[in-house]
């Protein structure tokens, strides 16, 4: 059997009352304060960005259907880990497209090592719509990781004609971190 395109897979994306979890899992998961922020308090300080890629490329239709845009649309992605005491607690994967960041003064390309959330919610122009959650796709993690129960939520942030989309998957470190 071929494998599947990374691009076309369709998770089933759900809403806070659609999801059934554990309490603490739906508390990080539906938290609508700065994951930043809070990482950064879990760490007690020793928290930081690891820059994995980022570029243009093809968007995957579920990321084009949230940013209501055509099927290949073109975007930049920015693929990151955030870390606590240097773990890798959450992959994200934040995306816009190639024409929101043409007409903007957005530089999505400039962050480095900079928090992208620091960012958005230092930005009071920026609204946040509803976050969603599923499994994310092994298919779409980065190399190395290969866990089919990682939880993702996704939440699109708007400025005017521009909206990102953020996705951030909840790995196994994090966990442990809040379990200790």
């Amino acid at each position: 059997m071929p494998a599947a395109n990374p691009c076309t897979l369709r998770p089933h994306w759900l809403n806070q009352p659609e999801v059934d979890s554990y309490p603490t899992t739906l508390d990080w998961l539906f938290d609508q304060g700065s994951l930043t922020q809070r990482l950064s308090a879990l760490a007690h300080g020793d928290f930081s960005i690891e820059p994995l890629a980022q570029g243009w490329q093809p968007l995957r239709d579920d990321e084009c259907s949230a940013l209501d845009v055509p099927p290949g649309s073109v975007g930049w992605v920015r693929e990151v880990y955030l870390c606590g005491h240097r773990q890798h607690w959450v992959f994200a994967r934040s995306v816009v497209t190639k024409a929101a960041l043409d007409n903007s003064d957005f530089s999505l390309e400039q962050l480095g090592s900079r928090s992208l959330g620091e960012v958005l919610f230092q930005d009071p122009a920026f609204a946040r719509r509803p976050i969603q959650a599923c499994h994310y796709p092994v298919e779409w993690l980065p190399p190395g990781l290969t866990r089919a129960d990682l939880w993702v939520r996704r939440s699109r942030f708007d400025r005017g004609e521009l909206a990102v989309l953020v996705a951030e998957v909840f790995l196994p470190d994090l966990w442990r971190a809040t379990h200790p």
